[in-house]
């Protein structure tokens, strides 16, 4: 499996502009920790781009949500731990995050909203006018995105990452591709 071909894919079965935007920064961010560690930046970037393919069906239904995706990457032909990540990345089914891949995407999932969230407050609105210590501070103020669960950016840990090291990880990533992003 390609990019080129899990794009279309994604394109395929997300409308939502906003969705696609975060399936987007989660692959880059995968990108860059696959870099990081050695790792197969391809095979990263596209489980973290295929995450959410299912979303717009199963959005409603959390107990189905990433089942449903995976089921769908099988069908598609996608290798098997992409489809295995993207199945845990929802922790709600309480599979076993095995690989690194796969903790790796459940602790970037999150990281994508608190970063553009923290893009936005700011005056450019553009990730390029944020720094980390911009973004470790409103991960500490916890009324601040409130769906970006901090327990689940925390895991980090679990990738033997420092929380300000991933932060920094995420936000040059997704700095990377601002432009896509409209940000």
């Amino acid at each position: 499996m390609n990019r080129e071909v899990a794009l279309k894919h994604v394109k395929e079965n997300v409308k939502n502009k906003n969705l696609v935007k975060h399936m987007l920064a989660t692959e880059a961010i995968m990108r860059g920790l696959a870099k990081k560690f050695g790792e197969d930046e391809e095979k990263w970037g596209i489980a973290g781009l295929v995450h959410d393919i299912d979303y717009e069906k199963t959005g409603d239904d959390p107990h189905k949500h990433s089942l449903v995706g995976g089921e769908m990457l099988e069908e598609l032909g996608y290798d098997e731990d992409i489809v295995y990540a993207v199945k845990v990345h929802n922790e709600i089914h309480g599979l076993e995050r095995k690989s690194l891949m796969d903790k790796a995407l459940y602790c970037t999932d999150p990281l994508t909203g608190l970063i553009v969230a923290a893009a936005l407050i700011s005056p450019e609105k553009k990730l390029n006018s944020i720094d980390t210590e911009f973004v470790m501070n409103r991960f500490n103020d916890k009324s601040f995105a409130r769906g970006a669960s901090r327990d689940q950016i925390k895991a980090c840990s679990e990738i033997n990452l420092d929380l300000e090291e991933f932060i920094e990880l995420g936000l040059e990533s997704m700095q990377g591709i601002s432009k896509e992003l409209g940000l």
